[in-house]
């Protein structure tokens, strides 16, 4: 794809080469440093332009915070995420917001990536686009690779904090990130761009806006390349993606069909390196597609050889579809509907050394051998929803639901067996399969009492239905088999939300609310409980009840926030500090566990071209009557009493620096992370160290002629080039009655480059 988005890019380059007529200074500049660039003129009637508008923003009505809602959230408009968008993954932009710390296992924030706000981890944050969940329904989680470069499509971001509002898929434990995709545009238009960097790290995109076509037709396309060669060794990744809309327009009326995805290859690194292994062999190794061998070309220090398998691999496509209907009745009544379908097929590939061959029930043959073997999956995901909208002066009503299905077959195959004819390994060695039906409903009230007084309440049902069926790819040692799977259970939820919100003096705003919010386990929280624990049984559903106490302060030139939060969890999954077979975290229900703490936040626009802002997150995570479930133990079973929730800092900072004069722009932004552990038994080997890194964007936009504009840019991540582990995970286990720990990194590039220019025309 690169020889053809590459010529495109430069074409429009040269073109703009001679037309350059200097800069201009921005139009607008917004406390928190969101730059406003301004607009071409539309050529379409600017009633056209405006009814446009306000029906795609029908699209996100039932899923929206605002002003007036007591939830704590932040925004990242279109304009600053195109100025952060070089190719990184979306979690990269995540954690320009408060309480949010993202995490990568490549070392430079493309592949392996994730975040988690406020301590809780992917599985709890329900991500949505256009109202639709993207969390994957067995594993809750979103995996951002599967849809590359979707940043370059969204409209804007809401960051929702705590319990949230009503959505559709999982329950948000710790949050919730609502994206829209960018509004289609009614007049002609497009972008080209190109960025490359350390780690042969590169993008190439195209963009395309067909305008307002005969008063009722707007199309919009893209299609992108991203590749890195990672800073952690063989932590490559590739990936391919298109966007499309077509939307048509009639009066009060919109239909548009929006279908994006892609194809996505990244090199398997998620094993990490302990301390030893990085002092030994550099910051960048790890053993993951590491076989023995006689004459391989690398040493270990004990001398032995070995050798690298070049396919590790993670591959998967995945086809997201919509089909959203929006329509306006009147100035009170507007409704939209959208239906959905996304398929999805990946598999991983492995070589593992001296596998034990009784752990394929496909096989007979040695007791051990090499192999490369195959994980696969295939789902599907449909389903609708809607909701409609009612606002007069003092009272806004929004009611609506969903329903979706999700199946998804899981299966192994073997590619090759050391000493076996691949006659001799046919077949399957798990297969298991799943069905899951969500459905909610839901209706919210937001009412005016007095001018200044909004009292909020929220109230939601939803029911899930999960099966799962056949054999899983553990292999269980207690009873010489593969792992059966048989799961059938059912969920009722009722989710409340109720708050006020209280202006006063022109500028100032109170806000309180409560919440609760609850969720289903997790397939693995389901399939590996047989790893520690014998009682037969199911993992239990998690209650959270959300209480938010907020303030903010909004001046032309100063916005200040704070918010006190206490969230009480029954039941809470938390890590065991034991992983399976893929270095997934295994979970047990915990009865008592909170978390509570204080976000602030503040902007302020010094002068015209200079604004200053931050924000910090102190907080305190724990859990009471933490029963140690470490296998052999002395302690086993034992009550150790009150222990830090994993991978929960007590401190999240930020800051940043705008400067911007002309077209130039030099944005500073610092963030730290205070120190964290990785198990619940808060033991410091199995933690990792605060951390506190800072990048550089610079930039600078040229008007040019018939352009509407050209930006070079360059970021300097890591500026000061500090050593520093994002993420981990840790593990323990009794050996010859001996305790043996087991602690691995995800270590971070050093100071690194990436360059960049976007023509939009």
């Amino acid at each position: 794809m690169k020889r053809y988005l590459l010529p495109i890019a430069v074409l429009a380059l040269c073109g703009t080469a001679n037309a350059m007529n200097g800069a201009s200074d921005r139009s607008g500049q917004l406390p928190g440093g969101e730059i406003r660039e301004e607009r071409s003129t539309d050529t379409a009637r600017p009633e056209d332009s405006l009814r446009m508008y306000r029906l795609q923003e029908i699209e996100v009505t039932a899923t929206r915070a605002t002003e007036s809602t007591p939830v704590a959230y932040s925004q990242l408009t279109q304009d600053e995420i195109a100025r952060n968008n070089f190719g990184f993954d979306i979690p990269s932009l995540l954690a320009l917001s408060p309480s949010v710390i993202a995490t990568n296992e490549t070392g430079i924030g493309i592949g392996g990536t994730s975040v988690r706000l406020r301590g809780t981890d992917a599985q709890r944050l329900s991500v949505t686009i256009n109202g639709v969940s993207l969390n994957n329904p067995d594993s809750h989680s979103m995996y951002w690779y599967d849809t590359p470069d979707l940043v370059s499509s969204v409209g804007d971001m809401q960051i929702q904090r705590g319990a949230g509002i009503s959505t559709n898929g999982t329950g948000a434990f710790g949050g919730a990130v609502n994206m829209t995709t960018e509004a289609l545009s009614t007049d002609f238009g497009g972008t080209a761009a190109l960025s490359y960097g350390s780690y042969n790290t590169n993008k190439q995109a195209v963009q395309l806006s067909s305008g307002l076509l005969g008063g009722h037709w707007a199309l919009d396309a893209r299609l992108t390349h991203i590749g890195s060669d990672g800073y952690i060794d063989r932590g490559s990744t590739d990936l391919k993606s298109y966007m499309f809309q077509a939307g048509y327009y009639s009066g009060s009326t919109m239909l548009k069909l929006v279908s994006f995805g892609g194809k996505a290859k990244t090199y398997l690194t998620y094993n990490g390196a302990t301390k030893e292994e990085m002092a030994l062999y550099g910051r960048r190794y790890h053993t993951s597609g590491q076989y023995l061998t006689s004459d391989g070309p690398f040493v270990l220090a004990d001398g032995t050889h070995v050798d690298y398998y070049a396919d590790q691999t993670d591959n998967y496509l995945q086809i997201n579809n919509q089909l959203l209907f929006s329509h306006r009745f009147n100035d009170r009544w507007t409704m939209n509907a959208t239906g959905f379908y996304t398929y999805g097929y990946g598999f991983y590939k492995q070589y593992k050394d001296d596998a034990w061959i009784v752990g394929y029930n496909n096989l007979e043959g040695p007791d051990q051998a090499d192999l490369i073997r195959r994980k696969i999956m295939r789902n599907h995901l449909g389903g609708v929803q809607a909701a409609a909208n009612y606002a007069s002066q003092r009272l806004v009503l929004t009611f609506g639901g969903s329903y979706s299905y999700y199946s998804c077959p899981h299966w192994g195959t073997l590619d090759w067996v050391d000493g076996m004819q691949p006659s001799e390994i046919g077949g399957r060695w798990y297969d298991n399969d799943v069905d899951k039906h969500d459905a909610n409903l839901f209706v919210r009230a937001n009412w005016t009492v007095t001018e200044g007084l909004d009292l909020f309440a929220d109230l939601q049902y939803r029911y899930v239905s999960y099966k799962a069926w056949g054999t899983n790819d553990n292999y269980d040692w207690n009873t010489s088999e593969m792992q059966p799977i048989d799961v059938d259970k059912q969920y009722h939820f009722v989710n409340p939300h109720v708050g006020l919100s209280y202006r006063f003096a022109g500028r100032h705003t109170l806000y309180a609310s409560f919440a609760v919010a609850q969720k289903e386990p997790t397939r693995n929280d389901f399939t590996d409980r047989y790893m520690f624990s014998d009682d037969g049984g199911y993992p239990s559903s998690e209650l959270l009840c959300d209480y938010e106490l907020g303030y903010t302060y909004r001046a032309p030139r100063l916005t200040v926030g704070a918010n006190l939060y206490y969230m009480d969890y029954k039941d809470q999954l938390v890590p065991t500090g034991m992983v399976n077979d893929g270095g997934d975290a295994l979970n047990i229900n915990i009865p008592e566990s909170y978390r509570y703490g204080a976000e602030l936040s503040a902007a302020w626009q010094a002068t015209r071209w200079l604004t200053l802002g931050g924000n910090a997150t102190w907080s305190r995570n724990e859990l009471r009557h933490y029963i140690d479930r470490m296998a052999g133990s002395p302690t086993y079973g034992q009550d150790l009493g009150t222990k830090r929730l994993a991978y929960s800092p007590d401190w999240i900072a930020g800051a940043f620096l705008d400067f911007h004069v002309r077209g130039f722009e030099a944005v500073l932004r610092t963030n730290y992370v205070s120190k964290q552990y990785f198990t619940n038994e808060q033991v410091d080997v199995h933690s990792m160290d605060a951390y506190c890194v800072t990048n550089l964007n610079l930039g600078y936009t040229l008007r040019a002629g018939k352009m509407r504009s050209v930006r070079f840019g360059v970021m300097l991540y890591n500026l000061f080039d500090q050593q520093y582990e994002s993420n981990g995970y840790g593990y323990s286990y009794m050996e010859d009655g001996r305790r043996v720990d087991a602690t691995y990194y995800f270590p971070q590039a050093p100071l690194h480059v990436l360059a960049n220019v976007t023509v939009r025309f």
